[in-house]
């Protein structure tokens, strides 16, 4: 077997020539850099509950800064000072969603599957955070639209959608 010997050097002088020749129009862009976490200042978040089913409510994020940005793939839904979060629906999701700016994100969540369930625990708020590090919007359950209190048991959560109707196909709204 014959080993062939490569001479590289005049091939790599020759391209840094052709690059420092080049117009800064021609030359190879620059890999972008991944957007940073959105500034929660820069985050307007919206929820209402779904008219006619008090067990769903229906949210949105925007990004009202002049970039794209990055919150979590699923968003943290609480409620008032029971423990825990939303589970997402379906498992996993972990990560993160861009958000151009400009743009909203949509979810939705289900707070109980029976509402005449008897285990069913009562919240005077439910919670809207884009990332679990950051506070977020706490909504009373009269502004939701859900009664006096929001009725919990087992609540889901979709991850983010990019519109409200795939936010509910991920909710089971159908």
């Amino acid at each position: 077997m014959r080993i062939r010997t490569v001479h590289t050097v005049p091939v790599l002088a020759a391209s840094a020539a052709m690059l420092l020749a080049a117009t800064p129009g021609q030359a190879a862009p620059a890999q972008q850099a991944a957007p940073a976490r959105c500034a929660e200042q820069a985050l307007a978040i919206q929820a209402k509950a779904v008219r006619g089913r008090t067990t769903v409510v229906r949210f949105s994020v925007t990004n009202s800064g002049s970039r794209a940005c990055l919150v979590d793939r699923v968003p943290t839904i609480t409620f008032g000072d029971l423990d825990g979060a939303a589970l997402p629906t379906p498992e996993g999701g972990r990560g993160t969603y861009r958000l151009d700016a400009g743009k909203t994100a949509y979810g939705a969540v289900r707070t109980i599957g029976d509402p005449a369930d008897p285990e069913a625990r009562r919240s005077p708020s439910l919670g809207v955070s884009a990332s679990a590090s950051q506070w977020g919007r706490s909504f009373s359950a009269a502004r939701l639209g859900t009664g006096r209190q929001v009725r919990v048991w087992e609540p889901v959560t979709t991850w983010w959608q990019p519109t409200r109707a795939k936010a509910d196909q991920a909710i089971g709204l159908g």
